[in-house]
C-alpha cells in the first residue's frame, strides 16, 4: 500500500514536472518575437532588419520612441483609440449582458431559433461583411445634415458593437445558465421580477465573466485595423493607433525601429489593464453556498 502511494506521488510529480517544462518551452517560444521587437526598437536600421536577428539590444537609444511621440497624428490616434475602445466596450458589454440573460433565463417563443441565428453570424468571416456594412452606413443620414456615417466615430462604434454582440452573448449565456435556478426562484417568491433578478443577483455574480469578456473585447477593439481602415481611413481626424502603425511602413522601405517602438507603445495600455484586472478572470466556486436551503 505504501509503495503504491509512493508510486502515485512520484507519478504526479513527474506529470507536473512535464507540464511545467512544456509551459516554460512554450513561454520561451512565444516570447522570442516580443524580445526581438523590444530589442530592435532601440537600434537604428538602414531600412533592413539585422541578420542574424538580435534578441538583446547592443545599446539603449530612445530616438525611435521620440520620433513616434513627436508625430503630429500620435495624440489624435491615441485619443481616438481610447474613446472608440472605451465606448464600444461599455455598450457591447451592456447589450450583450442583457441579451445573454434573456437567452439564458427567459423562455420566449423562438428563443432557440434566434440564438441559432446568433451562432450563424459567428461563422461568417468578418471581412465578408465589410461591403454590406459600408453600404448600410452610407445609407444612414445624420439628422439635420446631408452627411452619412462613413468616416465618423458613431459609424465605427455602431459597427463594432453590432458585430460583437453575438459572440459576447454566446460567451455570457453559458455562464448565466450555469448559475443555480434557486437564486432566481427565491427572488420570484419574494415578489421580484426579471429586473431585480438581473441587477441584484445575476449581474453581481457574473462580474468575473464580464471582466474576462471585457478584457478580451478591449484588446480586440484596441488592435482592430481592417474595419477602421475601410470605414474611417480616409478621415485623418479619426485615425487610430493601428492605422498610425500602418502609416509608418514606407512605400518602398520601412524604418523598422519606428514600427517596433510604436507597437510597444500601443501594447503598454493593454498589458497594464490585463495585469490590473487579472483578478476579474472567471474562477470557480463563486456561487457555492449561495442556494437557499
Amino acid at each position: 500500500m505504501i509503495r503504491r502511494l509512493r508510486g502515485k506521488k512520484a507519478g504526479d510529480l513527474f506529470a507536473q514536472a512535464a507540464i511545467w517544462t512544456i509551459l516554460m518551452v512554450l513561454l520561451i517560444v512565444f516570447s522570442v518575437p516580443f524580445l526581438f521587437m523590444i530589442s530592435n526598437s532601440f537600434e537604428e536600421f538602414s531600412f533592413v532588419l539585422p541578420y542574424p536577428p538580435k534578441l538583446f539590444p547592443t545599446r539603449l537609444d530612445f530616438s525611435a520612441y521620440r520620433y513616434v511621440l513627436s508625430q503630429p497624428f500620435f495624440p489624435i490616434a491615441v485619443k481616438n483609440s481610447v474613446i472608440n475602445t472605451a465606448v464600444t466596450v461599455v455598450l457591447s458589454v451592456f447589450i450583450s449582458t442583457l441579451s445573454a440573460y434573456g437567452f439564458a433565463r427567459i423562455d420566449f417563443p423562438g428563443r432557440e431559433t434566434l440564438f441559432k441565428l446568433y451562432l450563424f453570424t459567428l461563422m461568417v468571416p468578418s471581412f465578408l461583411n465589410i461591403i454590406p456594412q459600408f453600404i448600410l452606413l452610407k445609407g444612414i443620414r445624420i439628422p439635420g445634415t446631408d452627411m452619412n456615417l462613413i468616416g465618423t466615430r458613431a459609424g465605427l462604434i455602431l459597427v463594432y458593437v453590432a458585430t460583437n454582440v453575438c459572440g459576447h452573448t454566446f460567451f455570457l449565456r453559458n455562464f448565466f445558465r450555469s448559475l443555480p435556478d434557486a437564486l432566481s426562484e427565491s427572488v420570484i417568491v419574494d415578489g421580484g421580477g426579471h429586473g431585480t433578478i438581473f441587477f441584484k443577483v445575476m449581474l453581481p455574480l457574473s462580474k468575473p465573466a464580464i471582466g474576462t469578456m471585457s478584457i478580451f473585447a478591449l484588446q480586440g477593439f484596441w488592435e482592430e485595423y481592417f474595419t477602421a481602415k475601410v470605414l474611417v481611413g480616409a478621415n485623418e481626424s479619426m485615425m487610430t493607433l493601428p492605422l498610425l502603425l500602418q502609416r509608418l511602413h514606407g512605400q518602398y522601405a520601412t524604418r523598422w525601429e519606428w514600427v517596433f517602438a510604436a507597437s510597444i507603445l500601443a501594447l503598454i495600455p493593454v498589458v497594464a489593464l490585463f495585469i490590473l484586472f487579472q483578478r476579474k478572470l472567471v474562477i470557480g466556486g463563486l456561487t457555492q453556498g449561495s442556494d437557499k436551503e
